[in-house]
Protein backbone atom coordinates (compact mmCIF):
# COMPACT_ATOMS: atom_id res chain seq x y z
CA UNK A 1 0.00 0.00 0.00
CA UNK A 2 2.94 2.61 0.60
CA UNK A 3 2.90 3.80 -3.39
CA UNK A 4 -0.30 3.51 -3.80
CA UNK A 5 -0.51 7.25 -4.72
CA UNK A 6 1.91 8.74 -4.21
CA UNK A 7 3.80 8.95 -7.81
CA UNK A 8 0.09 8.92 -10.17
CA UNK A 9 -0.80 11.97 -7.21
CA UNK A 10 2.62 13.72 -8.18
CA UNK A 11 2.47 12.93 -12.18
CA UNK A 12 -1.27 14.97 -11.54
CA UNK A 13 -0.07 17.45 -9.76
CA UNK A 14 2.82 18.04 -12.51
CA UNK A 15 0.29 18.21 -15.33
CA UNK A 16 -2.74 19.54 -13.80
CA UNK A 17 -3.51 23.43 -14.24
CA UNK A 18 -5.09 24.65 -10.64
CA UNK A 19 -8.70 26.46 -11.39
CA UNK A 20 -10.05 29.27 -9.27
CA UNK A 21 -12.22 26.42 -7.28
CA UNK A 22 -13.60 27.23 -4.03
CA UNK A 23 -12.31 26.53 -0.31
CA UNK A 24 -13.20 23.30 1.15
CA UNK A 25 -16.73 22.58 2.32
CA UNK A 26 -17.81 20.02 5.90
CA UNK A 27 -19.81 17.39 3.81
CA UNK A 28 -22.82 16.85 4.68
CA UNK A 29 -23.17 13.09 5.98
CA UNK A 30 -26.83 13.53 7.01
CA UNK A 31 -26.20 11.06 9.68
CA UNK A 32 -23.96 11.21 12.94
CA UNK A 33 -20.48 10.58 11.07
CA UNK A 34 -18.69 8.06 14.03
CA UNK A 35 -21.13 5.77 14.03
CA UNK A 36 -21.04 5.55 10.25
CA UNK A 37 -17.51 5.20 10.31
CA UNK A 38 -17.61 2.59 13.27
CA UNK A 39 -18.87 0.37 11.00
CA UNK A 40 -16.39 0.95 7.94
CA UNK A 41 -14.10 -2.17 6.70
CA UNK A 42 -10.77 -2.00 7.10
CA UNK A 43 -9.34 -0.60 4.14
CA UNK A 44 -6.42 -2.99 3.45
CA UNK A 45 -9.10 -5.92 3.06
CA UNK A 46 -11.38 -3.24 1.20
CA UNK A 47 -9.03 -2.90 -1.25
CA UNK A 48 -8.04 -6.26 -2.31
CA UNK A 49 -11.72 -7.20 -3.19
CA UNK A 50 -13.15 -5.38 -6.91
CA UNK A 51 -16.09 -3.10 -6.37
CA UNK A 52 -18.25 -1.65 -8.91
CA UNK A 53 -18.86 0.32 -10.75
CA UNK A 54 -16.22 -1.05 -13.33
CA UNK A 55 -14.75 1.37 -15.60
CA UNK A 56 -16.01 1.75 -19.07
CA UNK A 57 -12.49 0.90 -20.82
CA UNK A 58 -11.62 -2.58 -22.11
CA UNK A 59 -9.94 -3.64 -18.56
CA UNK A 60 -13.23 -2.67 -16.91
CA UNK A 61 -11.47 -1.61 -13.74
CA UNK A 62 -13.46 -1.32 -10.52
CA UNK A 63 -14.08 1.96 -8.43
CA UNK A 64 -12.20 0.98 -4.94
CA UNK A 65 -12.60 4.05 -3.09
CA UNK A 66 -14.41 3.46 0.60
CA UNK A 67 -17.45 5.15 0.99
CA UNK A 68 -17.80 8.94 1.57
CA UNK A 69 -18.37 8.56 4.96
CA UNK A 70 -15.26 5.73 5.32
CA UNK A 71 -13.03 8.65 4.25
CA UNK A 72 -10.18 10.05 6.88
CA UNK A 73 -10.68 13.69 5.05
CA UNK A 74 -12.38 15.33 2.01
CA UNK A 75 -11.90 18.12 0.01
CA UNK A 76 -14.35 18.95 -2.94
CA UNK A 77 -11.46 20.83 -4.74
CA UNK A 78 -9.77 17.05 -5.36
CA UNK A 79 -13.08 16.23 -6.01
CA UNK A 80 -13.65 18.76 -8.60
CA UNK A 81 -9.32 17.88 -9.84
CA UNK A 82 -10.43 14.15 -10.29
CA UNK A 83 -14.05 15.70 -12.14
CA UNK A 84 -12.33 17.71 -14.38
CA UNK A 85 -8.97 15.72 -15.17
CA UNK A 86 -10.96 12.10 -15.53
CA UNK A 87 -13.56 14.27 -17.92
CA UNK A 88 -10.61 15.18 -20.24
CA UNK A 89 -9.41 11.52 -20.64
CA UNK A 90 -9.60 9.08 -23.49
CA UNK A 91 -8.06 5.93 -21.65
CA UNK A 92 -11.06 5.45 -19.42
CA UNK A 93 -9.47 2.86 -17.46
CA UNK A 94 -6.33 5.36 -16.88
CA UNK A 95 -8.89 8.04 -15.87
CA UNK A 96 -10.33 4.66 -13.24
CA UNK A 97 -6.76 4.23 -11.54
CA UNK A 98 -6.52 8.39 -11.26
CA UNK A 99 -9.57 8.53 -9.82
CA UNK A 100 -9.13 5.60 -7.29
CA UNK A 101 -4.92 7.09 -6.46
CA UNK A 102 -5.02 10.54 -6.33
CA UNK A 103 -7.52 10.79 -3.42
CA UNK A 104 -6.33 7.82 -1.90
CA UNK A 105 -3.92 9.31 1.01
CA UNK A 106 -6.87 11.86 1.91
CA UNK A 107 -9.30 8.77 2.08
CA UNK A 108 -7.44 6.20 3.93
CA UNK A 109 -4.23 7.34 5.47
CA UNK A 110 -5.38 10.18 7.71
CA UNK A 111 -5.37 9.03 11.18
CA UNK A 112 -5.39 11.75 12.82
CA UNK A 113 -5.73 15.39 12.32
CA UNK A 114 -6.36 18.40 14.48
CA UNK A 115 -7.15 22.39 12.75
CA UNK A 116 -5.44 23.65 16.60
CA UNK A 117 -5.15 27.50 17.25
CA UNK A 118 -3.45 30.12 15.31
CA UNK A 119 0.08 30.00 16.25
CA UNK A 120 2.29 33.28 17.00
CA UNK A 121 5.42 33.46 15.43
CA UNK A 122 8.56 33.32 18.06
CA UNK A 123 11.59 34.47 17.98
CA UNK A 124 14.47 31.54 17.71
CA UNK A 125 16.32 32.07 20.43
CA UNK A 126 19.27 29.36 21.61
CA UNK A 127 17.85 29.21 24.87
CA UNK A 128 14.20 28.47 24.26
CA UNK A 129 12.49 26.06 26.27
CA UNK A 130 12.41 22.77 24.40
CA UNK A 131 8.84 22.57 25.63
CA UNK A 132 7.48 25.84 24.34
CA UNK A 133 4.86 24.83 22.10
CA UNK A 134 4.91 21.41 22.28
CA UNK A 135 2.19 19.92 19.95
CA UNK A 136 0.89 23.48 19.60
CA UNK A 137 -1.07 24.14 16.53
CA UNK A 138 -2.30 22.19 13.43
CA UNK A 139 -1.10 18.33 13.80
CA UNK A 140 -1.83 15.37 11.02
CA UNK A 141 -0.75 12.02 11.57
CA UNK A 142 -0.39 10.52 7.89
CA UNK A 143 0.29 6.95 8.23
CA UNK A 144 1.99 4.85 6.06
CA UNK A 145 -1.27 2.89 4.33
CA UNK A 146 -1.51 -0.65 5.97
CA UNK A 147 0.70 0.65 8.74
CA UNK A 148 -0.08 2.10 11.92
CA UNK A 149 2.86 4.39 11.92
CA UNK A 150 4.12 7.29 10.12
CA UNK A 151 7.55 8.07 7.74
CA UNK A 152 8.51 10.93 7.43
CA UNK A 153 9.34 10.37 3.55
CA UNK A 154 6.27 8.46 2.86
CA UNK A 155 4.28 11.49 4.51
CA UNK A 156 6.12 13.95 2.57
CA UNK A 157 5.60 12.22 -0.68
CA UNK A 158 1.94 11.44 -0.04
CA UNK A 159 1.13 15.06 0.50
CA UNK A 160 3.13 15.75 -2.30
CA UNK A 161 0.27 16.05 -5.04
CA UNK A 162 -1.97 18.22 -2.79
CA UNK A 163 0.46 20.85 -2.45
CA UNK A 164 -0.30 22.88 -5.38
CA UNK A 165 -3.95 22.96 -4.38
CA UNK A 166 -3.37 23.87 -0.41
CA UNK A 167 -3.65 27.73 -1.24
CA UNK A 168 -7.51 27.10 -2.76
CA UNK A 169 -8.33 24.87 -0.18
CA UNK A 170 -8.19 26.38 3.52
CA UNK A 171 -8.69 23.10 5.29
CA UNK A 172 -6.46 20.95 2.55
CA UNK A 173 -3.75 23.75 3.94
CA UNK A 174 -4.37 23.73 7.46
CA UNK A 175 -3.81 19.61 7.02
CA UNK A 176 -0.38 20.34 5.37
CA UNK A 177 0.28 22.34 8.05
CA UNK A 178 -0.47 20.10 10.34
CA UNK A 179 1.40 17.49 8.92
CA UNK A 180 4.91 19.60 9.13
CA UNK A 181 3.79 20.19 12.42
CA UNK A 182 3.71 16.72 13.91
CA UNK A 183 6.99 16.16 11.28
CA UNK A 184 8.24 18.91 13.75
CA UNK A 185 7.70 17.39 16.78
CA UNK A 186 8.94 13.88 15.80
CA UNK A 187 12.64 15.03 14.84
CA UNK A 188 13.35 16.86 17.44
CA UNK A 189 11.96 13.97 19.68
CA UNK A 190 14.53 11.45 17.82
CA UNK A 191 16.04 13.04 14.49
CA UNK A 192 18.14 9.65 13.23
CA UNK A 193 14.47 7.48 13.48
CA UNK A 194 12.11 7.04 9.99
CA UNK A 195 8.99 5.85 11.39
CA UNK A 196 6.89 7.66 14.79
CA UNK A 197 3.72 6.32 16.75
CA UNK A 198 0.52 8.05 16.28
CA UNK A 199 1.02 11.26 18.73
CA UNK A 200 0.30 11.18 22.38
CA UNK A 201 -2.35 14.04 21.67
CA UNK A 202 -4.27 11.70 19.54
CA UNK A 203 -5.01 9.25 21.79
CA UNK A 204 -4.79 6.50 19.05
CA UNK A 205 -2.36 3.52 20.66
CA UNK A 206 0.91 2.83 19.57
CA UNK A 207 1.82 -0.31 17.64
CA UNK A 208 4.70 -2.60 18.20
CA UNK A 209 6.94 -3.41 14.91
CA UNK A 210 7.63 -6.98 15.95
CA UNK A 211 11.87 -6.22 15.78
CA UNK A 212 14.49 -7.09 18.01
CA UNK A 213 16.70 -3.68 17.48
CA UNK A 214 19.42 -2.23 19.75
CA UNK A 215 19.87 1.64 18.39
CA UNK A 216 22.05 4.51 19.57
CA UNK A 217 20.88 7.12 20.22
CA UNK A 218 18.42 5.23 22.03
CA UNK A 219 14.48 6.23 21.52
CA UNK A 220 11.10 5.86 23.60
CA UNK A 221 9.34 3.14 21.54
CA UNK A 222 5.85 4.28 22.75
CA UNK A 223 6.99 7.10 20.33
CA UNK A 224 8.84 5.51 17.86
CA UNK A 225 8.04 3.09 15.51
CA UNK A 226 11.20 2.27 13.89
CA UNK A 227 14.74 4.07 14.17
CA UNK A 228 16.55 3.28 10.72
CA UNK A 229 18.95 6.39 9.83
CA UNK A 230 17.99 7.56 6.79
CA UNK A 231 19.30 10.67 4.74
CA UNK A 232 16.77 11.07 3.17
CA UNK A 233 13.66 11.19 5.84
CA UNK A 234 15.62 14.43 7.08
CA UNK A 235 15.69 15.88 3.39
CA UNK A 236 11.98 14.68 3.30
CA UNK A 237 11.12 17.03 6.06
CA UNK A 238 12.44 19.41 4.63
CA UNK A 239 10.96 18.88 1.33
CA UNK A 240 7.69 19.54 3.01
CA UNK A 241 7.88 22.86 4.78
CA UNK A 242 9.46 24.06 1.18
CA UNK A 243 6.97 22.64 -0.93
CA UNK A 244 4.13 24.30 1.18
CA UNK A 245 6.07 27.44 1.52
CA UNK A 246 6.21 27.51 -2.62
CA UNK A 247 2.54 26.81 -2.93
CA UNK A 248 1.05 28.88 -0.53
CA UNK A 249 3.60 31.55 0.61
CA UNK A 250 2.81 31.09 4.40
CA UNK A 251 5.19 31.15 6.77
CA UNK A 252 3.18 30.01 9.54
CA UNK A 253 5.35 26.75 10.09
CA UNK A 254 8.55 29.19 11.10
CA UNK A 255 8.01 28.81 14.93
CA UNK A 256 10.21 28.29 17.49
CA UNK A 257 9.31 24.30 17.64
CA UNK A 258 10.41 24.64 13.77
CA UNK A 259 13.37 26.42 14.52
CA UNK A 260 14.64 23.50 16.96
CA UNK A 261 13.34 21.04 14.74
CA UNK A 262 16.16 22.38 11.98
CA UNK A 263 18.87 23.03 14.71
CA UNK A 264 18.37 19.07 15.66
CA UNK A 265 18.98 18.34 12.02
CA UNK A 266 21.95 20.01 11.45
CA UNK A 267 23.12 18.13 14.12
CA UNK A 268 22.56 15.10 12.58
CA UNK A 269 24.25 16.17 9.59
CA UNK A 270 27.30 17.60 11.33
CA UNK A 271 27.80 14.67 13.24
CA UNK A 272 27.39 12.18 9.91
CA UNK A 273 29.85 13.96 8.06
CA UNK A 274 32.35 12.54 9.97
CA UNK A 275 35.12 9.95 9.01
CA UNK A 276 35.14 6.02 10.36
CA UNK A 277 38.89 7.38 11.49
CA UNK A 278 40.34 10.18 12.67
CA UNK A 279 41.96 12.00 9.77
CA UNK A 280 45.24 13.20 12.18
CA UNK A 281 45.77 9.97 14.06
CA UNK A 282 43.87 7.44 11.97
CA UNK A 283 42.12 5.70 15.45
CA UNK A 284 38.66 4.36 15.17
CA UNK A 285 35.59 7.43 16.09
CA UNK A 286 32.78 5.05 17.09
CA UNK A 287 29.72 6.53 14.91
CA UNK A 288 26.98 8.57 17.17
CA UNK A 289 23.94 6.12 14.97
CA UNK A 290 24.59 2.58 16.14
CA UNK A 291 21.80 0.22 14.57
CA UNK A 292 21.98 -3.82 15.23
CA UNK A 293 18.46 -5.92 14.90
CA UNK A 294 18.33 -9.52 15.29
CA UNK A 295 17.58 -10.89 11.81
CA UNK A 296 18.74 -13.93 8.86
CA UNK A 297 18.21 -10.68 6.56
CA UNK A 298 21.45 -8.80 5.84
CA UNK A 299 20.20 -5.70 4.64
CA UNK A 300 17.69 -5.43 7.67
CA UNK A 301 21.17 -4.60 10.00
CA UNK A 302 24.32 -2.96 9.84
CA UNK A 303 27.16 -4.82 9.76
CA UNK A 304 30.75 -4.23 12.20
CA UNK A 305 28.78 -4.19 14.94
CA UNK A 306 25.77 -1.67 14.14
CA UNK A 307 28.38 0.75 12.69
CA UNK A 308 28.61 -0.27 8.73
CA UNK A 309 31.72 -0.23 6.21
CA UNK A 310 34.40 2.47 6.86
CA UNK A 311 33.72 6.12 5.17
CA UNK A 312 36.59 8.72 4.06
CA UNK A 313 36.99 12.24 5.24
CA UNK A 314 36.84 15.25 2.95
CA UNK A 315 34.40 14.39 0.61
CA UNK A 316 31.52 16.45 1.91
CA UNK A 317 29.62 14.57 1.60
CA UNK A 318 26.72 12.65 4.70
CA UNK A 319 26.37 9.18 5.38
CA UNK A 320 23.06 7.43 5.71
CA UNK A 321 22.61 3.96 7.03
CA UNK A 322 20.05 2.98 5.43
CA UNK A 323 18.09 3.77 1.99
CA UNK A 324 14.63 4.98 1.32
CA UNK A 325 13.82 0.96 1.04
CA UNK A 326 14.81 0.60 4.43
CA UNK A 327 17.61 -1.37 3.32
CA UNK A 328 21.02 -1.19 4.89
CA UNK A 329 23.47 0.88 2.58
CA UNK A 330 26.79 -1.10 1.50
CA UNK A 331 28.86 1.94 0.82
CA UNK A 332 27.44 4.70 3.48
CA UNK A 333 27.17 7.89 1.15
CA UNK A 334 24.38 7.25 -0.47
CA UNK A 335 24.04 9.78 -3.51
CA UNK A 336 20.52 9.97 -4.43
CA UNK A 337 19.47 11.32 -0.64
CA UNK A 338 22.64 13.50 -0.60
CA UNK A 339 21.28 14.90 -3.61
CA UNK A 340 18.01 15.49 -1.94
CA UNK A 341 19.16 16.95 0.79
CA UNK A 342 21.51 19.24 -1.08
CA UNK A 343 18.90 21.00 -3.27
CA UNK A 344 16.36 21.22 -0.16
CA UNK A 345 18.99 22.34 1.89
CA UNK A 346 19.48 25.48 -0.61
CA UNK A 347 15.75 25.60 -1.16
CA UNK A 348 15.15 26.05 2.49
CA UNK A 349 17.86 28.30 2.90
CA UNK A 350 16.07 30.73 -0.10
CA UNK A 351 12.76 30.61 1.96
CA UNK A 352 14.61 31.29 5.50
CA UNK A 353 15.92 34.89 3.79
CA UNK A 354 13.04 35.43 2.95
CA UNK A 355 12.15 35.22 6.26
CA UNK A 356 14.48 37.68 7.52
CA UNK A 357 16.95 34.38 9.37
CA UNK A 358 20.10 35.45 6.64
CA UNK A 359 22.44 33.60 9.77
CA UNK A 360 20.93 30.59 9.42
CA UNK A 361 20.05 30.92 5.30
CA UNK A 362 23.55 30.90 4.86
CA UNK A 363 24.44 28.04 7.37
CA UNK A 364 22.29 25.66 5.57
CA UNK A 365 23.43 27.20 1.76
CA UNK A 366 26.60 26.49 2.90
CA UNK A 367 25.92 22.85 3.54
CA UNK A 368 23.95 22.58 0.90
CA UNK A 369 26.84 23.81 -1.65
CA UNK A 370 29.21 21.47 0.19
CA UNK A 371 27.16 18.27 -0.13
CA UNK A 372 26.55 18.92 -3.89
CA UNK A 373 29.77 19.85 -4.23
CA UNK A 374 30.87 16.24 -2.83
CA UNK A 375 28.35 14.45 -5.16
CA UNK A 376 29.95 15.71 -8.22
CA UNK A 377 33.85 15.09 -7.43
CA UNK A 378 33.12 11.68 -5.23
CA UNK A 379 29.75 10.47 -6.66
CA UNK A 380 30.09 10.66 -10.51
CA UNK A 381 32.75 7.50 -11.66
CA UNK A 382 33.51 6.38 -15.23
CA UNK A 383 32.08 3.45 -16.01
CA UNK A 384 33.45 1.59 -19.23
CA UNK A 385 30.51 1.35 -21.03
CA UNK A 386 27.81 4.15 -20.34
CA UNK A 387 30.77 6.75 -19.69
CA UNK A 388 30.61 9.39 -16.25
CA UNK A 389 27.95 8.07 -14.52
CA UNK A 390 26.22 9.06 -11.07
CA UNK A 391 27.14 5.62 -8.67
CA UNK A 392 24.12 4.58 -5.99
CA UNK A 393 26.52 4.93 -3.43
CA UNK A 394 30.21 5.86 -2.51
CA UNK A 395 32.53 5.56 0.42
CA UNK A 396 35.04 8.46 -0.60
CA UNK A 397 37.72 5.58 -0.91
CA UNK A 398 37.25 5.15 -4.51
CA UNK A 399 34.84 2.00 -4.31
CA UNK A 400 31.33 2.47 -5.47
CA UNK A 401 28.11 0.73 -5.96
CA UNK A 402 26.92 0.96 -9.10
CA UNK A 403 22.83 0.61 -9.50
CA UNK A 404 19.37 1.88 -8.32
CA UNK A 405 16.27 1.56 -6.90
CA UNK A 406 12.84 1.81 -7.22
CA UNK A 407 12.30 3.61 -4.20
CA UNK A 408 12.59 7.54 -3.84
CA UNK A 409 15.10 9.22 -3.93
CA UNK A 410 16.47 7.66 -6.60
CA UNK A 411 19.15 8.10 -9.25
CA UNK A 412 16.11 8.03 -11.30
CA UNK A 413 14.30 10.53 -10.19
CA UNK A 414 17.28 13.59 -9.84
CA UNK A 415 15.90 15.51 -12.32
CA UNK A 416 12.50 15.50 -10.33
CA UNK A 417 14.21 16.53 -7.09
CA UNK A 418 15.45 19.56 -8.83
CA UNK A 419 19.53 18.32 -8.59
CA UNK A 420 20.03 18.50 -12.51
CA UNK A 421 18.07 19.24 -15.81
CA UNK A 422 17.00 15.75 -17.60
CA UNK A 423 19.33 17.00 -20.29
CA UNK A 424 22.46 16.61 -18.10
CA UNK A 425 25.11 14.25 -20.21
CA UNK A 426 26.09 12.65 -16.79
CA UNK A 427 22.58 12.33 -15.99
CA UNK A 428 21.39 10.67 -19.52
CA UNK A 429 24.41 7.96 -19.06
CA UNK A 430 22.87 7.38 -15.61
CA UNK A 431 19.24 6.81 -16.81
CA UNK A 432 20.46 5.06 -19.80
CA UNK A 433 22.74 1.91 -17.53
CA UNK A 434 20.11 1.92 -15.05
CA UNK A 435 17.38 1.14 -17.11
CA UNK A 436 18.97 -2.03 -18.97
CA UNK A 437 19.52 -5.17 -17.31
CA UNK A 438 23.48 -4.67 -18.38
CA UNK A 439 23.85 -1.95 -16.94
CA UNK A 440 21.63 -2.53 -13.34
CA UNK A 441 21.32 -5.46 -11.72
CA UNK A 442 18.10 -4.58 -10.14
CA UNK A 443 16.14 -3.83 -13.23
CA UNK A 444 13.50 -6.38 -13.74
CA UNK A 445 12.25 -7.91 -16.82
CA UNK A 446 9.74 -10.73 -17.50
CA UNK A 447 7.14 -12.10 -20.05
CA UNK A 448 4.49 -9.68 -17.68
CA UNK A 449 6.41 -6.53 -16.75
CA UNK A 450 9.63 -4.81 -16.42
CA UNK A 451 11.14 -1.86 -14.37
CA UNK A 452 13.45 -1.38 -11.23
CA UNK A 453 13.26 -3.14 -8.18
CA UNK A 454 15.25 -3.61 -5.29
CA UNK A 455 16.85 -6.32 -2.89
CA UNK A 456 13.86 -4.78 -0.62
CA UNK A 457 11.07 -7.08 -2.00
CA UNK A 458 13.72 -9.88 -3.93
CA UNK A 459 14.93 -10.35 -7.49
CA UNK A 460 11.53 -10.65 -9.36
CA UNK A 461 9.75 -7.94 -8.25
CA UNK A 462 10.15 -4.65 -10.43
CA UNK A 463 8.15 -1.59 -8.69
CA UNK A 464 5.28 0.27 -10.87
CA UNK A 465 6.75 3.71 -8.72
CA UNK A 466 9.13 3.05 -10.98
CA UNK A 467 7.78 3.13 -14.76
CA UNK A 468 6.06 6.13 -13.57
CA UNK A 469 9.16 8.23 -12.58
CA UNK A 470 10.57 6.70 -16.24
CA UNK A 471 7.64 8.07 -17.59
CA UNK A 472 8.61 11.58 -15.94
CA UNK A 473 12.09 11.98 -16.68
CA UNK A 474 11.65 11.35 -20.53
CA UNK A 475 10.62 13.21 -23.17
CA UNK A 476 9.71 10.62 -25.63
CA UNK A 477 6.48 10.27 -25.88
CA UNK A 478 6.40 6.39 -27.21
CA UNK A 479 8.57 5.40 -24.09
CA UNK A 480 6.14 7.35 -21.97
CA UNK A 481 3.23 5.66 -23.60
CA UNK A 482 4.58 2.30 -22.77
CA UNK A 483 5.41 3.20 -19.07
CA UNK A 484 1.91 4.25 -18.67
CA UNK A 485 0.40 1.28 -20.78
CA UNK A 486 2.43 -0.94 -18.08
CA UNK A 487 1.02 0.48 -15.21
CA UNK A 488 -2.66 0.19 -16.36
CA UNK A 489 -2.78 -2.91 -17.69
CA UNK A 490 -0.96 -4.07 -14.33
CA UNK A 491 -3.37 -2.49 -12.25
CA UNK A 492 -6.15 -4.91 -12.36
CA UNK A 493 -7.75 -4.12 -9.18
CA UNK A 494 -7.83 -0.29 -10.20
CA UNK A 495 -4.85 0.78 -7.47
CA UNK A 496 -1.27 0.56 -8.45
CA UNK A 497 0.87 -1.92 -6.49
CA UNK A 498 3.74 -1.58 -4.81
CA UNK A 499 5.68 -4.47 -6.55
CA UNK A 500 4.57 -6.94 -9.41
CA UNK A 501 6.38 -10.12 -10.40
CA UNK A 502 7.44 -9.93 -13.52
CA UNK A 503 6.29 -13.07 -14.97
CA UNK A 504 2.73 -12.65 -13.47
CA UNK A 505 1.14 -9.92 -12.53
CA UNK A 506 -1.38 -11.41 -10.11
CA UNK A 507 1.75 -12.08 -7.69
CA UNK A 508 2.46 -8.51 -6.39
CA UNK A 509 2.74 -6.66 -2.83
Amino acid sequence: MRTTAVVLATLAACVYAIQAYGEQEVLDYGMEPDRYKAACPDYLHYSMVPHRPLSKGPLSLPYQRPSPHCRTFSSPLVEKVIDDLTSRMKDQDLARIFENAFPNTLDTTVRWHADGKTRKSKKHKANDLEEDGHWDGAQSFIVTGDINAEWLRDSAHQLAGYQTLAKKDKQLEKLILGAINTQVEFVIESPYCNAFQPPPPSKVGPDSNGQEDSVHPAYEPTQVFECKYEIDSLASFLALGNQFYQSTGSKEFLHSRWYLAIDKLLEVLEEQARPTFDIETGHFERNEYLFKRRTNTGTETLNLGGVGNPLNDGTGLIRSAFRPSDDATILGFFIPGNAMMAVELKRTATMLKAAGKNKLAEKLRIRGESIEKGIWEHGVVAHKRYGEVFAFEVDGYGSAIIMDDANLPSLLALPLMGFVKKGNKVYQNTRKMILERAGNPYYFEGRAFAGIGGPHVGLQHAWPMSRLIQAMTSDDDEEIGDALRDVRDSSRLGLIHETIHVERITDYT
